[in-house]
């Protein structure tokens, strides 16, 4: 179906522009915060970092390679959330990508401390650093998550 400008008045045409406003903003605060799946990235990345304490730091050193399986699971994750919200991850801003690289740098900064401490033979302090990633990773990706819903908001 084809309009014609030539009879739209300036009121009609704002009043479309706010119905589709008021349309995008119902979209939107329809989208319910998927917090189980939230709660998963932070569950991914203290499995991730708690891989530590099962390794022999020094130079017979060999990497968990579990690691592959954590980023299937971040991938996973992201698709449901995708499926369940409808977000795109071309869509989430420049916030919620300081947000995801905040996520890695925390995760490898604290997997390397998890390292050292196993090293240091304090295994058991592997749980605290795994506590501290899930709680970062889940807060993090709210942030992110917020970002590109309020992206989708005002777009």
């Amino acid at each position: 179906m084809e309009t014609n400008s030539i009879h739209t008045s300036p009121e009609d045409a704002a009043r479309a522009l706010g119905t589709l406003t008021d349309d995008r903003e119902g979209l939107a605060s329809a989208i319910q915060v998927p917090r189980a799946l939230l709660a998963a990235y932070g569950c991914l990345a203290a499995w991730w970092v708690s891989t530590a304490a099962g390794t022999t730091p020094g130079e017979n050193y060999e990497p968990p390679t579990s690691g592959w399986l954590a980023l299937v699971g971040v991938l996973v994750v992201t698709y449901l959330v995708q499926r369940e919200t409808g977000l795109r991850l071309r869509t989430i801003g420049p916030r919620a990508g300081f947000s995801v690289a905040g996520i890695i740098a925390v995760c490898l900064g604290l997997f390397s401390v998890s390292l050292g401490l196993v090293a240091s033979t304090m295994t058991w302090a592997v749980a605290l650093t795994s506590l501290m990633a899930f709680a970062t990773t889940t807060w993090l990706a709210g942030i992110a998550y917020r970002s590109a819903w309020d992206r989708l908001r005002h777009g």
